[in-house]
């Protein structure tokens, strides 16, 4: 990238949270422990439901994808947050900006697609339970997850294509600690009007689109369980619910505080706050909030800590 003064950019400095040396360590590990419960428990999720022929269904293919998700745009992060940690000069190349957002973005993106899918396939299985095999069939499952990747690739590859096409002249210190869309465009000289309409218009889509199908979904499911008479089947009905809506609600509430509010040097700092829960936080609490309020995944996980306590070489 050929800056203002006919420089080569080669590479970004990320401030990070903070320039305080005492506390580098201590937020290393931490991250460093928020990070390896992630990594546990996403490929703890994805062995979980590949290994256990009752977890074989549409609602835990859905989960499964998600997981990985997780996986993909939390390493897409981390790990050079915390290699920034434990050194003086926090850097990243001009490439592995590129390829950091680009992941980042594809995988959060897909997030959204796939939380919207599994909103169908819960509206499925309680409104039309006697039409739910027919209706989520495998070929279904598997259009909805690969149209919730090709909307992240697509998504993706339009912010950082558009983003690393600017001029950035004016400094290379990325006010964040990772490669981001807004931090960056606050550092280019180049017109970014366009740039700022299309995060408007791309980020509020993806949020709406997905939005409006998690809202109607459920506006039919509460319809469907208040319809009820046993009051069992209320509760079996809202406890399948219960998970799904409380990973959505956190999801989305952080992603639209991130990018949809005004630019200002505060909101830069808010939003690495914001950053943290979205992207490390988020992916570490999904695998607990399905598994701890989930019986069918506890049971599997009995059973295959009972098939690792007996297993003999």
């Amino acid at each position: 990238m050929t800056q203002g003064n006919s420089t080569i950019l080669t590479e970004f400095i990320l401030l990070g949270f903070t320039n305080r040396q005492d506390l580098q360590y201590a937020l290393f590990l931490v991250f460093l422990l928020v990070y390896v419960t992630s990594l546990v428990g996403n490929v703890g999720m994805i062995l979980i439901i590949k290994n256990d022929s009752h977890l074989h269904t549409p609602m835990y293919f859905f989960l499964q994808h998600l997981a990985f998700v997780d996986l993909c745009y939390t390493s897409a992060i981390t790990p050079k947050m915390l290699q920034n940690f434990l050194v003086s000069h926090k850097s990243i190349s001009f490439s592995g900006c590129l390829v950091q957002l680009l992941v980042y973005a594809t995988f959060a993106t897909v997030d959204c697609y796939l939380l919207a899918a599994m909103a169908i396939d819960r509206y499925v299985a309680i409104c039309n339970p006697l039409h739910y095999p027919v209706v989520m069939s495998q070929r279904t499952c598997i259009h909805l997850v690969a149209g919730s990747y090709v909307m992240g690739s697509l998504n993706a590859s339009i912010h950082t294509g558009f983003t690393f096409s600017l001029f950035f002249c004016n400094s290379y210190t990325v006010n964040h600690f990772f490669c981001d869309v807004p931090p960056l465009l606050a550092l280019s000289c180049s017109r970014i009007n366009i740039n700022v309409m299309l995060l408007i218009v791309c980020v509020g889509f993806n949020l709406i689109t997905t939005v409006m199908v998690v809202f109607f979904s459920y506006i039919y499911i509460l319809a469907a369980i208040l319809r009820m008479r046993s009051a069992a089947g209320r509760h079996k009905a809202f406890s399948t619910c219960a998970s799904h809506l409380t990973a959505v609600t956190i999801y989305y509430g952080t992603l639209s505080y991130m990018y949809l509010q005004p630019s200002s040097s505060e909101s830069q700092e808010n939003d690495k706050i914001a950053s943290v829960f979205y992207g490390i936080i988020i992916p570490m609490l999904n695998p607990l909030i399905y598994s701890l309020r989930n019986k069918e995944v506890k049971e599997a996980l009995r059973a295959m800590g009972k098939t690792c306590l007996t297993w003999k070489p």
